[in-house]
């Protein structure tokens, strides 16, 4: 008993040391998104939050692929902030974006789709949903995975520009134009060019952070 009350203390002292440790590298990050400068997109607290934590950063996880062209796809003719607003609503109707799940989605399931409020109620849309799923299959098992197919698109690292002015960024580029050809020819819908270079930039096949942003060395330093 002697020993056990002697050596407790030190392990709470220990562990509340890693505590402090972890809490003041959280403040430190927090701080320095919060003091640093932004790509001027992000205004808003999602906007800002998905700034931060995600828009960019290289994707190698194909359910999150999935997730991607599904809701770039739904973000077609509205705000990105529409679509961050709606998209726990989206995990949840379209089965956290299993594509085997989505696949399997019948008349009931579009029925069920069309009177959720919480996503965009557009019937092609959704239907390019499942759709995209049966197709988004078909290249897993040609390829091994969605994700090896896709980085072939930015050459299997991710391009990194040097915009300095929000204006001077393209809303699509050739390596779009051929992402987009490859992908309808597979039977994708939703996927013009204009829509494939957002996700490139989204999924960081691109890093299209303005070069004054806090975030742009950050990714870069992120290599496939």
């Amino acid at each position: 008993m002697a020993v056990e009350s002697r050596s407790r203390p030190n392990k709470i002292i220990a562990k509340e040391s890693k505590r402090s440790r972890a809490d003041d590298d959280v403040s430190a990050r927090t701080s320095l998104a919060e003091t640093s400068r932004r790509c001027g997109w992000a205004r808003n607290e999602l906007a800002i939050r998905y700034h931060d934590e995600e828009w960019g950063v290289p994707l190698h996880d194909d359910r999150l692929w999935f997730e991607a062209l599904v809701l770039d796809g739904a973000q077609a003719g509205l705000s990105w902030d529409t679509i961050l607003r709606k998209r726990e609503n989206y995990r949840k109707a379209f089965r956290g974006f299993e594509p085997a799940k989505v696949a399997k989605f019948g008349d009931r399931d579009v029925a069920r789709l069309l009177a959720d409020e919480g996503i965009v109620r557009n019937r092609l849309k959704i239907g390019s949903a499942i759709t995209n799923a049966k197709a988004f299959i078909a290249v897993q098992k040609e390829f091994g995975s969605f994700d090896a197919y896709i980085w072939q698109f930015a050459g299997g690292s991710p391009r990194v520009n040097s915009w300095r002015e929000i204006k001077h960024v393209p809303a699509r580029t050739a390596e779009s134009d051929a992402m987009s050809k490859e992908l309808i020819g597979r039977g994708f819908k939703f996927v013009g060019s204009t829509i494939c270079y957002a996700l490139m930039q989204a999924t960081g096949l691109v890093n299209d952070h303005m070069v004054d942003c806090f975030r742009y060395e950050e990714v870069k330093t992120r290599r496939r």
